[in-house]
C-alpha cells in the first residue's frame, strides 16, 4: 500500500487570512515575553506560576486536582509536575492527597503563595492593562471576545 497523497499544492493564506493568524501568534508572543519578565523582574515569579496561584486562589478550598490545573494553564501534565515541584519547595504550594482517589493529587495554595499571589497580581493586571486592553476601545474588546467564542466557545469565558 502505499501513502495517499494530494497531486494539488497547498492553498496558500490570503494576505487577510495570513495577517490575522500571524497577528494573533505575535501579538500573544509579545504579551506574554513582556508580561513574563515583567514579574520576574519585579516579583522574581514567572507568568507560568503567577497563572498557577491564580487558578488555584480562584478554586474554591485553593486547591485543583493535578489534572485539572493542567488543563487550566495548558501545560502538559509532566511540564506541570516539575513547576509544582518548584513551587512546591518555594513554599507557595503543597500537594495534597485526594480523599477519593489514593493515586490522585491536588495542588493547593499556602498562605505564602496567596500573599504572593496578591502582590503579583496588581502588577500583572496593571502589565495587561498598559500593553493591551489600553490599545483598544471597549466596543474592540467586546468584539475580540465574541471572535475568540467562534474561534473556540468557552475561550473568553
Amino acid at each position: 500500500m502505499s501513502a495517499v497523497t494530494s497531486a494539488e499544492p497547498a492553498l496558500l493564506l490570503t494576505p487577510g487570512e495570513l495577517g490575522a493568524w500571524r497577528g494573533l501568534l505575535r501579538v500573544h508572543a509579545a504579551m506574554t515575553k513582556a508580561l513574563d519578565a515583567e514579574l520576574v523582574r519585579e516579583h522574581g515569579l514567572p507568568l507560568s506560576s503567577y497563572e498557577v496561584l491564580l487558578f488555584l486562589a480562584d478554586a474554591p478550598g485553593g486547591r485543583l486536582r493535578m489534572s485539572d490545573l493542567a488543563d487550566g494553564v495548558l501545560l502538559s501534565r509532566s511540564g506541570l509536575t516539575r513547576l509544582v515541584d518548584r513551587m512546591e519547595r518555594d513554599g507557595l504550594l503543597r500537594r495534597v492527597r485526594c480523599a477519593d482517589d489514593a493515586r490522585g493529587y491536588h495542588a493547593a495554595i499556602t498562605d505564602k503563595g496567596r500573599t504572593l499571589f496578591g502582590q503579583v497580581r496588581r502588577t500583572h493586571l496593571d502589565g495587561v492593562r498598559e500593553r493591551f486592553l489600553s490599545r483598544l476601545s471597549p466596543d474592540e474588546l467586546r468584539t475580540l471576545a465574541e471572535l475568540w467564542e467562534k474561534v473556540a466557545p468557552g475561550a473568553a469565558g
